[in-house]
């Protein structure tokens, strides 16, 4: 049985914003086509993500959502606050949502020119298909998904329990002999057992060897002693992710990794310190790179210290296809209601390795690490 992911009032609030980012723009009509956008907007959490789906808000009035017209059960199930309009496999999508906008004499419509949802056939057959003038409203409405809702840190929090819950058991199942394949089955049974669900991606299991490889996860490989086992996931709840990240010593931790160890502990927590409304992103990285700097790192810099989290659809948890990082250039405003994949790594410093990385919280109470996992080095 469904339940619905949010009250009615919360689907409104975020609607109300979407409307006022469209009259400051002076839009008729936005159509919504990012899988993030359109879950943050009615809550339509599936697969089917993989054909585009329109959902056309108007200034004013009803929305509806177009996809596909077998997705319709589905639909009717989750989204309570949009009309379905369903297209056959034979039908184009941008003829059947121009047909629901006809009532519009030459509108301004925005769209997401660089949503993963937005492929460029479907924006050529919609230009093609009226004499609309088209306004790219690309991120705005990722913009307002920044700042969540308490009950959207309710979700953020329900999703670091099962963060920890699998962390925890790839972490029991590492030691030498064991396959890579074995440690990702009891991680992804401990996250289906917890309550989670699917994640964006992940998890990521790789040993030392593989560890440049960034976005490709467990192998055919076998553990050995003196490996490195390099641990990234996150669980999701209602598409809400906590990341988390960890290194596991097979056999015992390195002299050089316990001294790296402490440098990331203590940058990891400057970057909790700093976390407070009003500040400047880059200045968030400065705290973090000023601890690194004072212990003899000069040379050592990083693209980022983290990035914000929350709603996430394959294939990704960054909440689409571009990554909102605490860097050294950025002057995003930190703000209450963020939530953050903080993460302090120095690999490759050449004196030694070590990685964590948590969800960190700012709520009404301050800065918050939502796993309880240990920070200190771990050995197996």
């Amino acid at each position: 049985m469904y339940e619905p992911i949010f009250d009615a009032s919360e689907y409104a609030g975020r609607l109300a914003k979407v409307r006022n980012a469209m009259a400051e723009r002076g839009l008729d009509l936005c159509l919504v086509s990012s899988p993030e956008n359109i879950f943050y907007l009615t809550g339509l959490d599936h697969w089917g993500y993989f054909t585009p789906h329109l959902l056309i808000v108007p200034a004013e009035g009803e929305l509806t959502l177009v996809t596909r017209a077998m997705e319709a059960v589905t639909i009717g199930h989750q989204v309570h606050n949009a009309r379905f309009v369903g297209h056959s496999d034979s039908e184009s999508i941008a003829l059947k949502a121009w047909d629901c906008m006809r009532e519009f004499a030459s509108p301004r419509i925005g769209i997401e020119c660089w949503s993963a949802g937005f492929p460029d056939g479907l924006g050529q057959a919609l230009r093609a298909a009226s004499a609309a003038q088209w306004v790219d409203f690309s991120y705005v409405i990722d913009d307002i998904r920044l700042v969540k809702s308490p009950a959207e840190l309710n979700y953020m929090r329900s999703a670091a329990r099962v963060s920890d819950a699998m962390m925890q058991a790839a972490i029991d199942a590492i030691g030498a002999g064991v396959s890579e394949r074995h440690v990702a089955a009891q991680c992804s049974s401990a996250m289906i057992e917890a309550g989670g669900t699917y994640p964006g991606f992940g998890p990521f299991v790789r040993p030392g060897s593989r560890l440049g490889e960034e976005h490709t996860t467990w192998g055919n490989g076998t553990i050995k002693n003196e490996d490195t086992i390099f641990l990234e996931l996150s669980g999701c709840v209602h598409r809400y992710h906590a990341p988390m990240g960890r290194l596991v010593h097979v056999g015992g931790a390195p002299q050089e990794a316990q001294t790296m160890a402490a440098v990331a502990k203590e940058a990891f927590s400057a970057v909790v310190q700093a976390l407070r409304p009003g500040v400047l992103a880059r200045d968030v990285y400065a705290e973090w790179q000023g601890v690194v700097d004072g212990a003899g790192l000069e040379h050592y810099r990083r693209h980022h210290c983290g990035y914000l989290v929350g709603i996430g659809c394959a294939p990704s948890w960054t909440g689409g296809n571009r990554v909102v990082g605490l860097r050294h250039d950025s002057a995003l405003v930190i703000e209450e209601g963020m939530t953050f994949h903080i993460l302090s790594w120095l690999m490759g410093t050449g004196r030694g390795d070590f990685f964590i990385s948590n969800t960190v919280m700012l709520s009404s109470a301050g800065a918050e690490v939502l796993s309880g996992i240990t920070m200190d080095p771990i050995e197996r």
